[in-house]
């Protein structure tokens, strides 16, 4: 004869009520069937129970520890994302002060030591900075978390502050959620291929089934089968199952613990740059606006040198926005990497600037 028990949904374990039910059903076969069966059948339930509240305990544990890596990481990446759109929203300043500026030279495309910054554009970087504007009202509104650090994960920053500044009307951007904000967000942590929907879906499915983890075995119920002694190979499946993905969660925190550390290191590297560019348009700004200059024939050569160097670091800036902090993985059952390339690349493109000015 066999017997098969469920655990209850809510608790995930048997209930001491349940294995009372259990171990009277085993009384009684042992009643019929033998004393020795029956204490046998009762000590392996007693112990798979014991064995699945460690596996549960572990299984809590992990998922706590990604989701409290997710959101430091998270909020990092918001960081930087709102830093770089304050920085781009500052350009407005910039363009009016220096467009007052009659007859000043054309200023070039830079390029030296390796480094290539494209000549200055007043009407792009005005747009630049109305979409900035718009997009930081919108992440005010009540956006979704990582919205601003997926701009920053995809280096959409700049395109996107373009594509929102151009547009005809702000009311299909006066709050930045849905589907802009799910899309964002996966770009920030998410895998997948580009195809899905930008960002890539992968790692929200990973995290969706690791969350949720042994619905058949710790939530739905381990099925015992006490004269089949069936109970150590349920509980090896279900220990097998929260091994592996425990490697999964491994994979995402080292990930999302890398890509935290090197948004702190951008980070650092834009506060340099754009405080000197504060330092350098303070100066530019106090000539045309307080001493009101503004025919470059009556500007000092210090002043000519800081309108220069501004109207650099500008560009610098607007192309550090630019970069993508996130490789978007092609596999649909992987996750993205942390674009090292490109931050490293950026970081010492202004780290060259920066010691030149």
């Amino acid at each position: 004869m066999q017997f098969l028990k469920s655990f209850p949904k809510k608790t995930g374990v048997i209930t001491m009520s349940l294995l009372s039910i259990l171990l009277g059903v085993t009384a009684a076969i042992a009643a019929t069937g033998g004393i020795g069966s029956g204490i046998y059948g009762a000590a392996k339930i007693s112990e798979a129970k014991e064995t699945m509240e460690s596996i549960k305990t572990r299984h809590e544990k992990n998922i706590r520890r990604l989701e409290n890596t997710t959101k430091k990481t998270v909020k990092t990446m918001d960081e930087l994302g709102k830093f770089e759109l304050e920085i781009l929203r500052s350009f407005d300043d910039f363009s009016n002060t220096i467009e007052q500026i009659q007859n000043k030279p054309i200023f070039k495309e830079y390029k030296k030591d390796g480094v290539v910054l494209t000549k200055y554009d007043g009407i792009n970087l005005k747009e630049v900075s109305t979409g900035a504007s718009v997009i930081l009202k919108g992440l005010g509104g009540g956006a979704a978390l990582g919205t601003a650090g997926g701009f920053a994960a995809s280096g959409a920053t700049a395109s996107a502050v373009m594509a929102f500044g151009t547009a005809s009307t702000g009311t299909a951007i006066s709050s930045l959620s849905g589907a802009a904000a799910t899309n964002a967000t996966l770009a920030t942590i998410g895998g997948g291929s580009l195809a899905a929907g930008g960002g890539g879906m992968a790692l929200g499915s990973i995290l969706l089934n690791v969350t949720t983890l042994g619905v058949g075995l710790l939530v739905g119920g381990i099925i015992f089968n006490i004269v089949g002694s069936k109970v150590s190979d349920q509980v090896d499946e279900a220990r097998k199952q929260v091994e592996e993905n425990e490697k999964k969660i491994n994979k995402i925190c080292k990930y999302l613990r890398d890509l935290k550390s090197t948004a702190e290191n951008y980070t650092v590297s834009l506060i340099k740059a754009r405080d000197r560019y504060e330092e350098n348009f303070e100066y530019v700004s106090h000539a045309v606006n307080d001493l009101k200059k503004t025919d470059w024939n009556d500007f000092t050569e210090e002043e000519k040198i800081a309108t220069q160097n501004t109207v650099l670091l500008v560009e610098l800036l607007y192309k550090m926005c630019q970069v993508n902090l996130v490789n978007k993985t092609s596999k649909d059952d992987d996750i993205n990497t942390v674009n090292h390339t490109a931050v490293n690349k950026s970081i010492n493109d202004a780290n060259s600037i920066l010691s030149h000015i």
